[in-house]
Formats: structure tokens, C-alpha cells, sequence
């Protein structure tokens, strides 16, 4: 009885370690997201694009921040392939190093000034790296916590990893209020620089947690039974096809919903509603902040209710709120634009992103994880993801400011992924790996 009750102890111990290495991450993964979108929007085209034009130069700052929506399913694929073929571990330490470092070589790169041409040349191809990072950090980062979460604890544990987009998200915009301090000469010059030269912190630190950890239990089992993919990729789009389309269905409504109350809700009620550029921005920090905290409290309530339940319901909800999150945003109040997006984003949001990378993880059996549940992210990503705030804006503007267009389209996504969790529902769970030390 004690031996098992030392063995439980261990077993959490080190799953604490698991957790803040997952979590890391994927933290570190948007903080470089938000960073380098503000970067491109401020700065890069007065030092890396000034050659041409200052709305090309424009242009181009931000055509360099889309990069990652087209390399990162190409680094997806790859890191997948090795995280299936060599272990979640190995691959972890390659996408942190990977993207890590390049972020901390943006903040040392030279301008057009001093050395022309090379300059924007140097920046594409580290967001190029970083890109290719990204695609196969989020799939690594969740089987890291699910593949060791103790079978009753599974969506707490796939939740901490998801806490790390508004992790992310606030920490970038901390550092970014702290950046405007700055005169608009030394921000230019290097004040830009410190909070991508500061990330090394977060990558070393993140380095420094995983180099403890152990492969996951459930990739040891494939690897000791000898079932081990040979090729992924192969084997996930002849026996997997359906199971990939179900998860990018799930991410959706994750997706659009969530670019659509972060970013569009910004420049929705700055230009249509005439709002104060900082009271949207408030309204976001601090729905970032409900979702920090409501993510992991969602995931751990998905153990006792069910995570098919739990988005199902969720996401349901978050359709009726498509119209009164309008209303509300309407009302041109400072309270109006705060509660629509608490409860949107904050409340409403947070249950779905929780129970997300748990629900796919467990549609897919350990050899051909990895690859099932990136393909799956990738596919609905590039779907609903950085489109949606274009596909808002576009709508808005085909029918001069009238938002009704706007929620017709968040209803499509909430029906696309409604079919999809009702499609989840029929496929039988993949088997759970339970190594005896995860009895707790």
C-alpha cells in the first residue's frame, strides 16, 4: 500500500514537470505569434522593408507575419513524422530550439541600413524556421500531457497545453504596453529588439524542463510492441482519412470564433462602432485572463461530465450568443464591449479549446498519433483560422457595416463542428495505454 501510494506521489511529481513543459511551449509559441504580428505591423516595414514604397513596405512586413499559416503544415507533417517514428520527447526539443531560436535571431537582426537586401532576406527565412517550429510544437505539446495524464485526469491534462494561446497572448501584451514607453526613435532603434531577445529566456527555460522528462509511457508501449509507423503519414491518410476530417471539423469553431473575438472584435469596434482603440484592447486582455483561468477549470470538469458532452453543449451556447455578443458590442458602452467579450471569449470560448486537442487525441491510436491530431489542427486552422477576421472584415464590408452576414458565418462553423462532434461520437475511441504507475 505504500509502495503504491510512493509510486502515485513519483507519478505526479514528475507529471507537475510534464505540465509546465507542455504548457512552456505552446505559451512560447504565441507569445511569438502576438509578438512578431505587432512587430510587423510597427516596425518591420520602416527597417527591413524602407526601399519601397511605405504601404508596399507595409504590405510586405505583413506578408512576412502570414508566412507561418503556409510553412507551418509543412513543419506539422515532418515534426509529426519524426514524433511518430523516434518519440514526442526528441521532437519536442527540436520544434523549441527550432522556434525558440529563431525568434531570438530576429532581435539580432541587422536592418536594410546596414547591410540592404540581405536584411529582409534574413528575417523571412527565420520566419520560415520559426514557422516550421510552430507546425510541430502544438501536436508535440499535447501528447506530452496526454499521453502521460493518469486516465481519470486526461482533459485536465490535455487543457494545460491550451492555456498556452491566452498565456501567450497576455504575456505579448504586457511586454508590448511596456514597449510603448519607449520613444518612438529608441523603439525603432532597439527598443523593438528586447522583447525577442527576452524570449531566449522562455526557451531556456523550457529546454531546461524537458531535458528531464521521459518519452511519454504510451509512445514506449508502440515502441516496445514493436508498432511503431513506418510511414505516418501514409498509414493515417489510408486508415485515419475520416478521423482527420472530424478533427479539423472540432477546430472550427475553435478557430474562427477565436480570431474573430481576439482580433476582428478589435478593429469591428474601432472603425464600425467608433470605440477607443484601448477599450477593445481591454476587453480582450481581460477576456484573456477569465479564459487563462476557465481552460484548465473546463478541462478538469470534462473528466466528471464527458469531453463529447462538454463540447457539445458548449459549443451549442456559443452559437446563441452569436446575436446578443452583437447586441451587446452595439451598445457603444465600455461595459457593453467588456461583457460580450468575457462571456464570448472568456466563458464561452474557453470550454471548447479545453476539450479540444483531448478529444482528438483520443481519436487516434499512439503510432499514428502525432500525425492524426497535427493534420487534423493544421487542416482546420488553415480553414477557419487567420481567414476569419478577413472573411468578417470582407462581409462587413459587402454590406455596409451590417453585422448579420458576420453571425451567419459564426453559425456555419458552429454547425460544422456540431456535425463533427456528432461524427466523433460514432468513432470508437482508440485504446488507452494504462501503465501501472498512472494509477492513481
Amino acid at each position: 500500500m505504500t509502495q503504491q501510494h510512493e509510486s502515485s506521489a513519483t507519478v505526479l511529481r514528475k507529471n507537475k514537470k510534464v505540465l509546465v513543459a507542455s504548457l512552456t511551449g505552446s505559451a512560447i509559441e504565441w507569445f511569438d505569434y502576438f509578438l512578431y504580428g505587432t512587430a510587423a505591423a510597427l516596425v518591420f516595414n520602416k527597417i527591413f522593408f524602407p526601399m519601397v514604397d511605405p504601404v508596399i513596405g507595409l504590405i510586405l512586413s505583413y506578408l512576412s507575419f502570414s508566412l507561418t499559416f503556409f510553412i507551418r503544415p509543412i513543419g506539422g507533417v515532418i515534426f509529426a513524422h519524426i514524433g511518430d517514428r523516434i518519440g514526442r520527447k526528441k521532437t519536442l526539443v527540436l520544434t523549441l530550439s527550432l522556434m525558440g531560436g529563431a525568434t531570438v535571431m530576429i532581435g539580432l537582426l541587422p536592418t536594410y541600413e546596414q547591410i540592404g537586401l540581405w536584411a529582409p532576406a534574413l528575417l523571412i527565412l527565420m520566419r520560415i524556421i520559426q514557422g516550421m517550429g510552430i507546425g510541430g510544437e502544438w501536436g508535440g505539446a499535447l501528447l506530452l500531457a496526454y499521453e502521460y495524464a493518469p486516465e481519470k485526469r486526461k482533459g485536465f491534462f490535455g487543457s494545460i497545453p491550451q492555456a498556452g494561446v491566452t498565456i501567450g497572448m497576455l504575456m505579448a501584451t504586457f511586454i508590448v504596453s511596456l514597449m510603448t514607453l519607449f520613444s518612438e526613435e529608441d523603439f525603432l532603434s532597439w527598443g523593438w529588439r528586447i522583447p525577442f531577445l527576452l524570449s531566449s529566456v522562455l526557451v531556456l527555460l523550457g529546454l531546461w524542463i524537458r531535458k528531464d522528462i521521459d518519452e511519454t509511457p504510451e509512445f514506449k508501449k508502440v515502441k516496445s510492441s514493436g508498432k511503431v509507423a513506418k510511414a505516418p503519414l501514409r498509414d493515417t491518410l489510408k486508415y485515419h482519412w475520416r478521423e482527420v476530417l472530424i478533427a479539423a471539423g472540432l477546430k472550427v469553431v475553435e478557430t474562427a470564433p477565436f480570431y474573430i473575438f481576439s482580433t476582428f472584435v478589435v478593429s469591428y469596434a474601432t472603425t464600425t462602432l467608433s470605440y477607443q482603440k484601448s477599450q477593445a484592447l481591454e476587453a480582450v486582455t481581460l477576456g484573456a485572463l477569465v479564459a487563462t483561468v476557465m481552460i484548465p477549470l473546463m478541462g478538469l470538469l470534462s473528466d466528471k461530465v464527458g469531453r463529447q458532452r462538454m463540447y457539445a453543449v458548449s459549443v451549442f451556447i456559443l452559437g446563441l450568443f452569436i446575436v446578443p455578443w452583437f447586441m451587446l458590442l452595439n451598445t457603444g458602452t465600455t461595459w457593453g464591449i467588456v461583457l460580450a467579450t468575457v462571456i464570448a471569449f472568456g466563458v464561452l470560448w474557453a470550454p471548447v479549446t479545453a476539450v479540444l486537442g483531448t478529444l482528438c487525441s483520443e481519436i487516434f491510436t499512439a503510432n499514428v498519433r502525432y500525425t492524426g491530431i497535427t493534420l487534423g489542427y493544421q487542416l482546420g486552422a488553415a480553414l477557419a483560422g487567420g481567414t476569419a477576421p478577413l472573411i468578417a472584415t470582407g462581409l462587413l464590408a459587402k454590406y455596409n457595416g451590417d453585422w448579420v452576414p458576420v453571425a451567419w458565418y459564426l453559425a456555419v462553423t458552429v454547425t460544422i463542428s456540431l456535425i463533427a462532434i456528432f461524427c466523433a461520437s460514432r468513432v470508437k475511441r482508440a485504446p488507452v495505454i494504462n501503465a501501472q504507475t498512472h494509477e492513481l
